[in-house]
């Protein structure tokens, strides 16, 4: 029988956090979400926690299972042992036990306006971009801003202002983007002490990304990119 040791905190009536410990039946193919589910369901009906699709898309059930930070739909509970500790999200406020807020997050998110600026007035047709352009953000655009990277960096941690990882490679998905038309502009605002230059290359962003993204090597893309843009002087210049 698996047993969970989950994180309670509620902020109006806990002076501090506390875990609480629950026996769980074996049921083969249960994922720690579903086991989240039995104890609400089943043990303790006050467990607070976010989930939505269930299918490894929404990134609303991230947390932190034993040893790292994870989405608690895509962790198999056979494959934790016997006990898995689950931990709401670093670096935020906690609203309560697995559920943290998520404002800073998606304010930074939002600083790097994530939304294509078109180069040209729009006409009454869409923009066309080739099989070539799109291939280059592919693996930018598949971030799900679950923060599972975001809790795992220590800068976060330690620099409120930091845009975080989660942002950075947004960033890349536009700056690269064909269609967009504020590339050195965007490259201006990310190169900063709170941007690209803040991150310390720790590499905790890449081993948790639930969908194998790489937001430490798009900050690297990012540093090579805005140092060029300065060289040539086109740092801050519509491109």
């Amino acid at each position: 029988m698996p047993t969970f040791k989950v994180f309670r905190f509620n902020p109006d009536k806990d002076e501090k956090p506390y875990f609480d410990t629950f026996e769980l039946p074996d049921i083969k193919g249960m994922t720690v979400l579903e086991g989240l589910y039995y104890i609400l369901e089943n043990l303790d009906s006050t467990l607070a926690f976010r989930s939505s699709c269930r299918q490894g898309v929404c990134g609303s059930c991230a947390m932190h299972i034993n040893d790292r930070y994870n989405l608690a739909c895509e962790s198999q509970v056979a494959t934790l042992g016997n006990v898995i500790t689950v931990r709401p999200l670093s670096h935020m406020k906690i609203i309560r036990d697995m559920v943290v807020d998520l404002t800073p997050f998606f304010a930074q998110y939002e600083a790097i306006k994530p939304y294509l600026v078109p180069k040209e007035v729009p006409g009454p047709r869409e923009f066309l971009q080739s099989e070539k352009d799109r291939a280059r953000i592919d693996h930018h655009v598949d971030c799900i801003l679950c923060a599972c990277c975001y809790g795992s960096c220590p800068v976060v941690a330690t620099d409120e202002k930091y845009l975080g990882p989660h942002a950075l490679l947004k960033a890349l998905r536009f700056i690269e983007d064909s269609r967009d038309g504020e590339t050195y502009e965007r490259l201006a605002f990310v190169a900063s002490d709170e941007g690209i230059f803040r991150c310390h290359t720790i590499f905790n962003c890449q081993k948790v990304c639930p969908k194998d993204l790489d937001p430490t090597g798009a900050i690297g893309k990012l540093k090579m990119k805005s140092i060029w843009a300065k060289l040539t002087g086109k740092l801050g210049k519509n491109g």
